[in-house]
């Protein structure tokens, strides 16, 4: 962990730090390896629409009190995990996968998964190292406004739970 590094639940005003570290870190992780109509989906506004939304599915990494990571997480599913850019390296985002499975335990499951497209080789990478495992392609449903897109991508999962916990 960055010595330096304070994780705790996000508040509603942690929203537009998350909104941009999300969308400029989606940018640099989807464009090239998603379905061009969910890039026409996720404006620059969507971001902070669904960061909004999300805020109690949150938990925000911060540094010297500014928002430098955060990862979402819904029962058994790390739905997301995004480093600002100049944090990146740093050891946050290991951190915030780290809080995100002991979340998932909290909610009772004894696995958690997660998805990356197939072309977001950085974060694939990043998943093995932590002990993460390719259970292969599978169509993600990205949410969008008139039903889910379809996106290509991977299946990952790992066990984070001991006896009496649920797979999910």
């Amino acid at each position: 962990m960055t010595a330096d590094a304070n994780v705790c639940p996000a508040r509603p005003d942690d929203a537009g730090a998350v909104a941009e570290i999300w969308y400029r870190g989606w940018c640099d992780g989807y464009l090239g390896n998603v379905p061009e109509h969910l890039v026409a989906i996720r404006t620059r506004d969507s971001f902070w629409t669904r960061a909004e939304q999300h805020v109690d599915d949150t938990v925000v990494a911060t540094v010297a009190d500014e928002v430098a990571g955060f990862v979402m997480v819904v029962r058994d599913e790390v739905e997301q995990v995004y480093v600002a850019g100049r944090h990146r390296g740093s050891g946050i985002a290991a951190v915030l996968l780290t809080e995100a499975e002991r979340l998932v335990v909290a909610n009772g499951y004894g696995r958690a998964w997660l998805a990356v497209v197939a072309g977001n080789t950085r974060a694939r990478r990043f998943y093995e190292r932590n002990g993460w495992v390719d259970e292969g392609p599978f169509d993600h449903h990205a949410p969008g406004a008139d039903g889910p897109v379809l996106v290509p991508a991977h299946r990952y999962v790992k066990r984070v739970g001991g006896a009496g916990s649920v797979d999910g």
